[in-house]
């Protein structure tokens, strides 16, 4: 299957607050936020949305190509990728720009408060599906990236009769309602978290049956609940899978992602695909850094039949 993930490719500063944020904000103040929140941790990791969902990808097993642009400080980043088994020949370095750059701070309950730099991400618009499509492209994520970008993408998409999926997630806030309502249409999923939901929403004026006939799909994760898949013949309630240990929020609703794409594209179930999705999501919460995990698919297999029992169309995966 080839899988093509365009998106945000970035360098991620993440850090951590020992407090709560919600303690200095003051409720009649909102409107004059000024804050200052002393961290007592600091790493940069590889990252960008696009970029932490190849790289789950390729984990199980997928060779993904990785659509998006970047900047001169790329290429120790493009040989990780690479020797994990991303094809990076989508992957366009701009002369003279930064590789955009993601400032993330977490709280003591996991709230986050991001800053994104765009860096040269903001000629993402620049590149085209058009050459990947003659190459037989099964399937388009269009994730995270310069507003007009991702708009760009999703008519591709339709004019080259390329599957998509749409997932504004955080660009939810940037993507007007027109732009979003655009994006959905025609869409094989759309996926968002239960907050990013209401804004499409309110910013859309859609409802819930209108994006049921707008996407075929909406998945929505909720966190420690887990996650919800719709379709139009009806719903599944996906249980999280329990981590060993919580490290790291950052980057664990793109490996949901790519363990729910990887089961999509294989044809399993919406129970065993959205249970793929958990457990990826796991893995990632388990490790410091949204790249960091490491794992093959026989032995993500064996820990999915110990987590959720035996699937038989799961170790068909690893069968071929």
């Amino acid at each position: 299957m080839k899988i093509v993930v365009a998106g945000s490719i970035a360098y991620d500063y993440i850090m951590s607050f020992p407090g709560r944020f919600s303690d200095h904000f003051l409720p009649d103040k909102l409107d004059r936020i000024s804050v200052s929140f002393l961290v007592d941790a600091l790493v940069k990791r590889r990252g960008g949305v696009a970029a932490n969902i190849a790289y789950n990808l390729a984990l199980l097993g997928e060779n993904p190509l990785l659509l998006g642009a970047v900047g001169d400080d790329f290429e120790a980043y493009r040989r990780e990728l690479e020797g994990a088994g991303v094809d990076t020949s989508g992957v366009k370095a701009f002369s003279g720009e930064y590789t955009s750059s993601c400032f993330i701070s977490t709280d003591c309950v996991e709230n986050q408060i991001v800053s994104f730099y765009l860096g040269a991400m903001r000629f993402a618009g620049r590149l085209s599906l058009e050459a990947y499509a003659t190459e037989g492209a099964d399937i388009v994520i269009v994730s995270p990236n310069a507003p007009g970008a991702m708009i760009a993408y999703t008519r591709e998409c339709r004019q080259l009769r390329i599957p998509f999926i749409f997932d504004p997630s955080q660009q939810t806030v940037s993507l007007s309602g027109g732009d979003l309502r655009e994006g959905v249409q025609g869409a094989k999923m759309l996926i968002l978290n239960e907050y990013e939901l209401e804004m499409f929403k309110k910013k859309t004026g859609l409802t819930d049956d209108d994006l049921m006939e707008a996407a075929e799909v909406v998945a929505v994760t909720l966190g420690e609940k887990g996650s919800t898949i719709r379709t139009r013949n009806g719903g599944v309630d996906i249980p999280p899978a329990r981590p060993g240990r919580v490290a790291d929020p950052t980057g664990v609703g793109d490996a949901y992602r790519a363990g729910l794409l990887k089961g999509v594209v294989h044809g399993l179930s919406w129970e065993a695909a959205g249970r793929m999705g958990s457990l990826a999501a796991a893995y990632a919460l388990e490790t410091e850094g949204p790249q960091e995990q490491s794992y093959d698919l026989p032995g993500f297999v064996d820990r999915f039949s110990s987590v959720f029992g035996e699937h038989e169309e799961i170790h068909k995966l690893v069968e071929g």
